[in-house]
């Protein structure tokens, strides 16, 4: 297109300027061909007129659309020029503070001089495993990049990273390798990957200094290979080392420092290790204190020491080769401080003694003399003699230091050896990556042999960048079938030529090197002659013969030839050498200068001396022996180090850092655009971007153009086709087509073409919008006519309404004053009648005012007497209402403590039962005890309110006592004047009486009125104030009773919100100890699979197997191995021979990790222990006045018990004695007898005889027992109380979230303290209590007496018996006398066990102690009758064999006799056999498919089958099958999870039956609390024998490590789609406009398979939901599970939203919230909308939110900062730095926002971290869900295969 077209007004230009380097301008009109100017405004509105250039006519650059500024890919612009390239880099980094941006295939890396959040585990995370387009520009997607194209195109890969001093190059390498680290680990355990990252401070202390530029600066190039397997871990690393500056050892310019390590020594020179060294403060040492900069600031030298070192020893460095290492740094030390003096002018001495060459001499081991003749003297060999040359001061120093640099130089080389070999590995390497970390091209003021070096090495990458940037660019061609035209970019070779070819610059040094008397003048001119005039790169200076200048890629250089050739010789003096390697004391050095086979390093370095600067370069492998080591010039040696360099990076896939200094001052985001475009010249970096725009730089694929463009396309122009849609588009707008092609996949556009179709599509939304203005101005021109209109209807109708209303105004008027003067007429005549009447009245008022007067007063004084026994009756009112209502208070005490007492102890009860939750709440005991202290502090408050109440009621009192008083004597000052008014009344009659002497008494009646007037003012004044006084007294009563109420309502509240707050804590507390012990089941199973791995691993390996020795396996996990019985015991001592077999094969690290995590679980333990042991002190003196009464009645009881024990024993002989006299007698009369000797029936009952023998032995051994367990429990009831007290406020926890009121905490406090004053009141009538429980106990004993007595009349009975009959009398006897004892022990007066806490603790351990003598009897009877049923087989058989003798009867064998039970139905259980066992575990769980034979069954079908064989096993109370049966399921389960754990049906399959078996365990355990919601039946069912209280337990984690097991297997399959479906999909079609994109978003590693909309993911979590709900998963746990999936969904995307720039946009938040509201709108559909789920989405709804709100006023902030409650700051921060309008009219977010937000936000105390963590699990509970389902109504199906199982 035209210029004309492009350069109109208003269009946007850059143009050159001096400080800024490009300024932006806009133009004031339009340009036209034959104009020779432009008319241009700058930003700050100056107008200038720029002329263009008369010859070439150049316009000035275009400025890209403001929409496309800020872009992560440079590519992605329109216009590609080093003005926008600028531009962009500086907004990024300025406003956006992002440090990262791509440039096609470079990633541009500004050092931000700060440390930022953005290289944490969670950043890693979620760069791993994703395409380098779709997450924000990063240095670990660029790793990411190469270890994906490692792994997919099975090619080695090389990450590049170059760069000035400072630009941060080590760093990013760092992050590079740590990444490497983290996302691949290691292929064994011997921790590989941290050796690898230990590697840097090793070599950041050896090889980086302060430089004026930068304070960690490398002073060498590396280039690491970390090697992978062929699974892609890592295996190790090998390091090579490049161009270090040995120089530095010896000379540091100002405000720089030497090498770290020398600063490390100096600052640890006080440690004791460290004396021997004879080191003091830098500032001592001329090596360190040249450059007057010894500290670095923040930086702590003697911690990074310690880092040193510990990085040493990981590497496997012991300490003496450490000490070693420090002897040689602190030599070098000394030897700079030796002083050579002048002796004369050609020759120099050093003094005798100095104390640094002493030092020196004893830290290497060599003499002091030799030392102190070489640095002096030098050796020269001639043909025939040699000679002993004496050495000038200056030449000797100049040895001294190159001495220095040598030794350095070489222990640099020794460590990079050892850490390599450190780093080798024995595993075969697959593929590898290499991270190289170099110098960028470097100019200074004085250049010499190091830049030239540097520039050379530069010049050979950047030509390697160049090529791989055309072969990628031709590739991309050729993949869209564009026609591929040759691109003119520049070529270096000609500047490589002029370097390394023949007869070349470094040919020629090396020419120069070998002459005798070559010097630098000479070489000079040498170069001058071949070059000045052949080569146009090469010039001369104008004014110097002694340098020349190299036109390089990036600019001229002119390089000083002063030192070259001393530099490219890199001598040394070899006699000081020879002294070194003499040393007889110090092995270390002699191994550093062995001969060159033995101490060539795996980087090949050749250390050298000579000149400021010294280069250890990798040397020729041809070599053979060490007198050549120092005749191979440093060039020739670097130029073939280069050489291989280049050969391993062609054969690798580069990917490119360039890293940039912003500034020179070390500023924090502070942007010098001189120095960056010096930088992003030399880097290469705009040559890629001159490279992409000699093409076709811009690349829309056919749905982007659709997408973006649809705009300008008419709906005739839409077809089916979009690809032929955009042809016939495309050809319409841009008619040259040349300025375009079309791809396979993509459009290719020239540079511009973009921005003008951004152009076209702006006017037309122009357009549109003006055409949308007019049509809505003129709707709301002709809303405003109509709305005027109807103004002026209503204007005019109230106009004439208020005329109409004026003339009834009028007519009003006129009849009001006609009748105004018809009244005022009357009132006339009615005023002239009243003052006729009020003159007629006079007299008859005063009359009847006088009489008026004395009624009053009368009524004055009975109102006063009214209102006198009003308040008496009020008062004694209230004293009888408050004596009523504290008596009715202390009933309800006394009912609420009684009930209290009941609770307590119904709780203590339950408690006993519960035992295994005591364990689990061992940390609520002292928040129990705590909320008693607030209580009781609560108590005092209101004890003290209530004191101040009495006060103010005994000062109301007295008050009231005073008011008294003053009214008795008011009411005599009212009988004074009763009285005077009596003699008023007197005078009045006598003043009748004496009318004539009016006139003289007339004065004297006068005073007394006047008097009676001023008294009765008097009066009333007094009463008016008694009054007053009256009501201010009721106010303040109201006042007392109104504070009083309100303090009493503030007191509850506060309570309330107390147990509130307390409850919420407990509850959050109980939740963070769920999900610890959560985490660390999940940590013992992965160390548990971990520890299987290496067994089978070693297992395969060795493939040892013995004869007739089959290992037993041992992975038991540790809950069920607390669980296993004496039966075991071989196959543990063989599964442990098998652990240590094991653990002899393991790496040595591994078994040091074990180790530490056991030593950290076991100081865990301890602690846990002390702070019980510590619990239980303060609880020990807490009781110590208890327990001593308790021991004294205790003694007595103990006393009591020995009695007893005494008693049992002697009965116990005597019933032995009878037995055995017993015995004798039937023996000696059975020979009478037809039961001879011998006979069937005599064999059995002396075999019962022998069994009752052996039950009494049993007895015998139950009184051991219980004596032992007196003995025992006398000194451990004092521990037993502690306990027991203990776990009271441990059961009362358990119910503190019932206690929801203070009321009813205060009632059950109330309760407990009273409880305890009942116990100490026991304790004291304890004694009184013996006597009768003695006198109980003697009847049992003579029970017991008359028990023996009926089984001796038994045993006479059952001789007379038939056998068959015997046997089962008997039997059925003892089973009846056993229960008769089972009932008599539990038919104990309940009554009596509550008088007595002591009873009742001393009664539940006699119980329990028989209840286990019972189990112990039954089964002996057990063992009694199967060797009676035994026996009596063999005498069947017996006598079927032998001959019967004649007269004798044959008797029927005598078959096994069972004890008779009632028949019944189906009993819900299942009979399996032992041997079946296998085959059960096999078909129910193994084998089992939930897609196939499940999928029919009832939901948890396998549980109820499991625990139904369980039934029977405790049916027939045998321990070891109902141990073997539920280990068995335990490990199978585990066996099928690990074997299909990422089948998401059978994890949930068996997450539903674990936990259905769970509660089907706890419905059918006997304990009420689980029994509520059972039917009668189900209630039949319970278990009888065991208790399995430990196994729930057991089963409970298992149930734990599935669930999370399947919540990981759901986020496997849902994580490849939140991304797709909840950002990049647009669900609304036609919101979100789509932006031009970058080279990095086209060559992802991996193609689109297939993309995921919000459709998929709600398909996928209905997809889980009706499974689970098919599994018959519990409601409750289905909700969990959604929160947790909703959690996963709502952080995986709002990280990936975070580390996106391209959807922070507001239309992209409109889509996240429509995606949201389809979620909830899920959550409604399938009933979960209260399961908490939404709550987890909040984060992502107001990022949302964040994204469409207005962001430019203070409110805006103020809104802003109350809305995004959910989301912390660095997150608010970052989504408003990443906001990028789409179109343009969005404005982007002002830097003066953020910081206001930062401001506002500065308060909140948050995590720091920035992104969600998608790993966390929600902690899990299992609430307990009964069936109603009946046991014996299931039927197995046949498909099962288990018709082996017999019902019962």
């Amino acid at each position: 297109m035209a210029a004309s077209e492009l350069y109109t007004k208003s269009a946007r230009v850059w143009i050159p300027d001096a400080e800024e380097v490009w300024k932006s301008a806009e133009l004031t009109k339009d340009y036209k061909n034959d104009d020779a100017s432009l008319q241009l405004m700058l930003e700050d509105g100056t107008t200038i007129d720029h002329k263009l250039d008369p010859k070439t006519k150049n316009l000035p650059y275009l400025r890209n659309p403001d929409i496309l500024v800020g872009e992560n890919d440079l590519t992605a612009l329109s216009y590609l020029h080093e003005p926008a390239v600028l531009h962009n880099l500086k907004v990024r980094f300025i406003d956006s503070k992002l440090i990262y941006t791509y440039c096609g295939i470079v990633l541009v890396a500004i050092n931000p001089y700060e440390t930022l959040p953005i290289y944490g585990t969670d950043i890693i995370n979620a760069y791993s495993g994703q395409n380098m387009g779709d997450m924000d520009p990063h240095i670990f997607a660029v790793a990411e990049e190469a270890y994906k194209q490692m792994a997919r195109d099975e090619r080695n890969q090389s990450i590049i990273v170059s760069g000035e001093s400072g630009a941060g190059k080590t760093v990013s390498a760092k992050y590079a390798m740590r990444y490497f680290a983290t996302v691949s680990g290691s292929a064994s355990e011997a921790n590989v990957e941290e050796k690898v990252l230990a590697s840097n401070p090793i070599m950041e202390a050896i090889g980086n200094a302060k430089t004026t530029r930068n304070d960690n600066s490398s002073r060498f190039g590396k280039y690491i290979e970390i090697g992978f397997d062929n699974r892609y871990r890592i295996i190790g690393a090998n390091m090579r080392t490049y161009l270090l500056e040995k120089s530095r050892v010896v000379f540091q310019a100002d405000e720089e420092r030497n090498y770290h390590i020398f600063y490390q020594l100096c600052a640890s020179a006080n440690q004791p290790e460290f004396k021997n060294l004879r080191l003091s403060t830098a500032n001592d040492f001329l090596y360190t204190r040249q450059g007057r900069s010894p500290v670095i600031e923040g930086v702590d030298d003697a911690k990074e020491l310690c880092t040193t070192r510990h990085a040493f020893t990981l590497l496997g460095i012991n300490e003496s080769y450490q000490i070693g290492l420090f002897q040689v740094l602190a030599a070098i030390l000394h030897l700079g401080n030796v002083e050579i003096k002048d002796r004369d002018s050609d020759s120099s001495l050093i003094a005798p003694n100095n104390r640094h060459l002493t030092a020196f001499c004893e830290l290497v081991g060599v003499t002091y003399q030799d030392m102190s003749q070489w640095l002096c003297h030098r050796k020269l060999k001639t043909a025939t003699e040699t000679y002993i040359k004496p050495l000038p001061r200056l030449q000797a120093t100049n040895a001294r230091d190159a001495l220095s640099k040598h030794i350095y130089a070489k222990l640099f080389n020794w460590i990079v050896e050892h850490v390599n070999k450190a780093l080798v590995t024995n595993v075969k390497q697959h593929s590898f990556i290499g991270v190289l970390d170099i110098y960028g091209f470097e100019t200074f003021e004085i250049n010499s042999f190091e830049q030239f070096c540097i520039n050379y090495a530069n010049e050979k990458l950047q030509q390697q960048f160049n090529m791989h940037v055309f072969k990628l660019e031709q590739e991309e061609y050729m993949k869209e079938q564009i026609p591929w035209t040759l691109i003119d970019f520049y070529d270096n070779q000609p500047c490589i030529n002029l370097i390394e070819a023949k007869m070349g610059i470094l040919d020629l040094l090396d020419e120069e090197c070998k002459m005798p008397k070559g010097s630098d003048d000479s070489w000079a001119q040498k170069l001058y002659n071949t070059h000045l005039k052949t080569c146009s790169l090469f010039e001369k200076p104008r004014m110097s013969n002694r340098a020349f200048i190299i036109q390089h890629f990036a600019d001229k250089v002119e390089y000083q030839c002063e030192g070259f050739l001393e530099k490219n010789k890199d001598t040394v003096n070899e006699e000081q050498i020879h002294v070194l390697k003499a040393s007889k004391k110090f092995d270390l050095l002699v191994e550093l200068f062995q001969d060159e086979e033995k101490a060539t390093t795996p980087t090949g370095q050749v250390p050298g001396t000579g000149g400021r600067t010294r280069l250890s370069i990798k040397p020729d492998k041809g070599r053979d022996t060490s007198s050549k080591e120092h005749k191979k010039t440093v060039g020739c040696q670097f130029r073939n180090s280069l050489q291989m360099l280049m050969e391993t990076l062609n054969a690798t896939t580069p990917h490119y850092v360039r890293c940039i200094k912003p500034n020179d001052f070390k500023l924090a985001f502070s942007f010098d655009p001189k120095r960056a475009v010096q930088q992003l010249r030399a880097c290469g970096v705009l040559e890629t971007i001159r490279i992409s725009a000699a093409g076709f730089p811009s690349r829309w694929t056919y749905q982007e153009f659709f997408s973006r463009y649809r705009v300008l396309m008419k709906q005739k122009d839409v077809l089916p086709d979009k690809k032929l849609t955009c042809r016939n588009v495309l050809e319409k707008l841009v008619q040259d087509q040349d300025k375009y092609q079309f791809g396979k996949t993509k459009i290719f556009f020239r540079a511009g073409q973009v921005a003008y179709l951004e152009k076209l599509r702006a006017d037309k939304l122009r357009a549109a919008c003006i055409r949308i203005q007019k049509t809505i101005r003129c709707w709301l021109a002709r809303k405003k006519y109509l709305r005027q209109r109807s103004a002026v209807i209503t204007i005019q109708r109230f106009t004439r309404g208020y005329q109409a209303r004026c003339l009834v105004k009028f007519m009003r008027r006129t009849q009001a004053a006609t009748v105004i003067q018809k009244y005022q007429r009357m009132c006339v005549e009615r005023k002239r009648y009243r003052q006729k009447q009020a003159a007629a009245l006079a007299m008859q008022t005063i009359l009847r005012a006088y009489m008026a007067r004395q009624k009053y007063q009368a009524l004055l004084r009975e109102h006063k007497a009214v209102i006198i026994q009003k308040h008496v009756r009020g008062w004694l009112a209230r004293c009888w209402y408050k004596r009523c209502l504290e008596a009715i208070v202390y009933l309800q005490c006394c009912i609420r403590r009684m009930r209290a007492k009941r609770e307590l102890k119904k709780l203590k009860i339950e408690a006993r039962s519960v035992e295994h939750f005591k364990k689990l709440n061992k940390g609520m005991e002292n928040k129990i005890m705590q909320l008693q202290r607030k209580i009781d502090e609560q108590n005092k408050d209101n004890r003290v309110i209530s004191e101040k109440l009495v006060s103010l009621e005994s000062s109301y009192a007295s008050e009231s006592e005073r008011m008294r008083g003053e009214l008795g004597r008011l009411r005599g000052v009212e009988e004074d004047a009763k009285n005077k008014a009596n003699q008023v009344s007197s005078l009045l009659e006598e003043l009748e009486k004496l009318r004539k002497e009016l006139s003289v008494t007339q004065q004297e009646k006068k005073t007394i009125e006047d008097w009676a007037q001023k008294y009765r003012d008097e009066m009333e004044k007094m009463v008016s104030e008694l009054k007053d006084q009256n009501g201010l007294l009721k106010k303040e009563k109201d006042d007392l009773n109104r504070m009083i109420q309100e303090q009493s309502q503030q007191m509850t509240e506060k309570m309330t919100r107390a147990i509130a707050q307390e409850t919420q804590q407990l509850e959050t507390d109980l939740n963070e100890e769920r999900s610890r012990y959560q985490n660390l089941l999940t940590e013992h199973l992965r160390l548990e699979e971990k520890y299987d791995d290496l067994k089978e691993e070693l297992a395969h390996s060795t493939n040892v197997s013995k004869p007739g020795h089959r290992r037993t396996d041992s992975t038991h996990s540790s809950n069920e191995s607390e669980y296993t019985y004496n039966s075991e015991y071989a196959e543990l001592e063989d599964g442990s021979r098998v652990g240590e077999d094991v653990t002899r094969g393991m790496d040595t690290s591994l078994t040091l990790k074990l180790q530490k995590r056991v030593t950290e679980l076991e100081q865990e333990k301890q602690s846990l222990r002390n702070e019980l042991e510590n619990r239980e002190e303060q609880f020990q003196r807490a009781r110590a006045r208890d327990d001593a009464q308790f021991r004294k009645a205790r003694g007595a009881e103990l006393e009591y018990e020995s009695l007893k024990r005494q008693e049992l024993e002697s009965e116990n002989k005597k019933l032995r004695h009878d037995l055995a006299e017993m015995r004798q007698s039937l023996l000696g009369g059975a020979a009478a007898g037809t039961g001879a000797p011998g006979s069937p029936a005599y064999k059995v009952l002396l075999d019962q005889l022998n069994a009752s023998c052996e039950e009494l032995e049993v007895r015998k051994e139950e009184v051991l027992i219980l004596r032992s367990q007196l003995v025992s429990q006398k000194e451990a009831m004092h521990h037993k109380d502690e306990k027991e007290t203990m776990t009271e406020p441990s059961v009362f926890a358990k119910d503190v979230n019932k206690l929801k009121d203070a009321d009813e905490l205060k009632q059950a406090y109330v309760g407990l303290k009273d409880t305890n004053r009942l116990l100490e009141q026991q304790l004291q009538a304890q004694r009184r209590t013996y006597d009768s429980e003695v006198e109980s106990l003697r009847g049992e004993l003579q029970n017991v007496k008359e028990e023996n007595n009926r089984q001796q009349q038994l045993l006479a009975q059952n001789l007379q018996l038939p056998p068959e009959a015997r046997i089962e009398a008997s039997l059925q006897h003892e089973i009846t006398r056993l229960t008769n004892e089972n009932l008599e022990l539990m038919a104990d007066d309940p009554t009596a066990s509550r008088e007595a806490r002591v009873i009742i603790l001393r009664r539940m351990v006699d119980l329990m102690e028989q209840l286990e003598k019972q189990d112990r009897t039954i089964r002996k009877l057990k063992k009694q009758l199967k060797v009676y049923s035994k026996r009596i087989g063999e005498m069947g058989a017996g006598q079927a064999e032998g001959q019967t003798s004649p007269g004798q009867m044959v008797e029927e064998p005598i078959h096994p006799v069972n004890i008779p039970r009632r028949e019944k139905d189906f009993q819900g259980m299942l009979e399996y056999k032992k041997e079946d066992e296998m085959k059960l575990v096999k078909n129910l769980i193994l084998e089992l498919k939930p897609r196939g034979v499940a999928v029919n069954l009832i939901p948890g079908l396998p549980a109820y089958i499991l625990f139904m064989c369980l039934r029977h096993a405790d049916y027939l109370n045998d321990d070891q099958k109902v141990r073997t049966l539920l280990t068995s399921t335990i490990n199978s389960i585990k066996k099928i999870l690990k074997k299909r754990g990422d089948d998401f049906e059978t994890v949930s399959f068996w997450l539903a039956n674990t936990c259905r078996f769970l509660h089907c365990l706890k419905q059918y355990s006997g304990d009420e609390a689980f029994m509520k919601h059972n039917t009668s039946r189900q209630n039949e069912h319970c278990l009888s024998n065991f208790d399995l209280a430990e196994y729930r337990q057991v089963i409970s984690d298992l149930a734990i490590q599935i669930y999370q097991q399947l919540v990981k297997c759901m986020e496997n399959i849902l994580q490849p789609m939140i991304v797709s479906g909840m950002l990049e999909h647009e669900t609304i079609q036609g919101v979100s406009g789509v932006k031009p994109t970058g080279l990095r978003k086209r060559t992802s590693s991996i193609a689109d398979e297939g993309t995921y909309t919000l459709d998929s993911i709600l398909r996928q979590l209905s997809a889980f939901h009706s499974t689970m709900c098919q599994h018959g998963t519990d409601p409750e746990l289905i909700k969990q599970v959604v929160k947790q999936l909703f959690y996963i969904i709502g952080a995986v995307t709002l990280n990936n939203l975070l580390l996106r720039k391209d959807m922070c946009s507001w239309s992209k938040g409109m889509q996240i919230r429509y995606n949201v509201s389809q979620l909830e709108e899920w959550l409604r559909d399938k009933g979960l909308m209260n399961c908490g789920a939404k709550e987890t989405l909040e984060p992502l709804i107001q990022a949302a939110q964040l994204l469409q709100v207005k962001k430019k006023t203070e409110e805006d902030a103020e809104a802003i900062c109350s809305m995004c409650h959910a989301l912390t700051t660095a997150q608010i921060v970052k989504v408003l730095n990443l906001y990028t309008p789409v179109n343009e009219f969005e404005e982007r977010v002002s830097v003066a926002f953020i910081r206001t937000i930062q401001t506002r936000l500065r308060d909140r105390s948050e995590s720091p971290q920035l992104l969600m963590d998608t790993k966390m699990i929600y902690p899990v509970t299992f609430p307990f869900s009964p069936s109603s389902l009946a046991l014996e109504t299931i039927q197995i199906p046949t498909s099962l295969n288990l018709s082996f199982l017999t019902r019962v």
